[in-house]
């Protein structure tokens, strides 16, 4: 956690854990993979952190003293868009599922191996980054109905105003739509949406419920994500899909 000069390109992570131990750790890992690493010890530093140096990826620990992960999840998100990475050492599925519903990009349950963080983080870092480098001209932007897609420039728009999409939020949208009319299982989600060809499930249903609630007339009723039971998810096009 050293405030020396860093290489041009090295991620920025911010470690919120009470935990000193576990901190240290995870610190430890994530610098040996290469990442500037931050520690905040509780909610108020955590934000405080962020704000005198925005990071590119957060690993947050639910259960903290002054501020609980949700709350520092929420204001993190209304400062800006950041991935976070969730951890719990809750078994509770409803607290796994809140995180994500506060716009957690993934979770993990402690105790859990050091190097699948890594491997997390590195996935998270590796989809922002290569959308972020992507030229203008890669993939085409993307039309159902209402709903335009820029992949380029990391936009999407409702009838003319921006969406708020979390990082996969968005790529949930976007391989949706390069994908009208097809039945995917969550496994296939997770194994092209997130990269991983393993997880919590749940992740999927999750985002695709908080997807629905930005996208759909009405969320309870879905008529462009439509589940396909016993199968997974479909994206239905809405009127004058097509892509320019």
């Amino acid at each position: 956690m050293s405030e020396r000069e860093e290489p041009a390109g090295t991620a920025r992570i911010l470690v919120v854990d009470d935990d000193p131990t576990v901190a240290e750790v995870v610190t430890g890992y994530l610098e040996r993979a290469g990442c500037a690493v931050e520690h905040a010890a509780d909610g108020p530093e955590a934000l405080r952190r962020a704000a005198a140096r925005w990071p590119d990826l957060v690993v947050l620990d639910l259960m903290l003293p002054g501020l609980d992960g949700f709350e520092v999840c929420r204001r993190l998100r209304e400062a800006g868009p950041v991935p976070v990475i969730m951890l719990t050492a809750r078994g509770d599925e409803a607290d796994r599922i809140t995180g994500l519903e506060t716009g957690a990009d993934d979770y993990v349950t402690k105790p859990f191996s050091p190097r699948e963080l890594v491997l997390r983080v590195e996935s998270v870092l590796r989809r922002t980054r290569t959308a972020a480098a992507a030229p203008a001209e890669r993939r085409a932007a993307l039309r159902s109905g209402d709903l335009t897609v820029d992949p380029a420039t990391r936009r999407a728009t409702r009838a003319g105003g921006e969406l708020a999409l979390t990082l996969r939020e968005f790529d949930l949208l976007v391989y949706f739509l390069e994908h009208p009319g097809a039945a995917h299982t969550r496994e296939d989600l997770m194994r092209h949406v997130w990269g991983w060809d393993f997880g919590d499930l749940s992740t999927v249903t999750v985002h695709v419920r908080r997807l629905r609630a930005k996208i759909e007339d009405d969320p309870a009723r879905p008529r462009l994500v439509q589940t396909v039971w016993g199968v997974g998810y479909r994206f239905e096009p809405g009127q004058g899909e097509s892509a320019a």
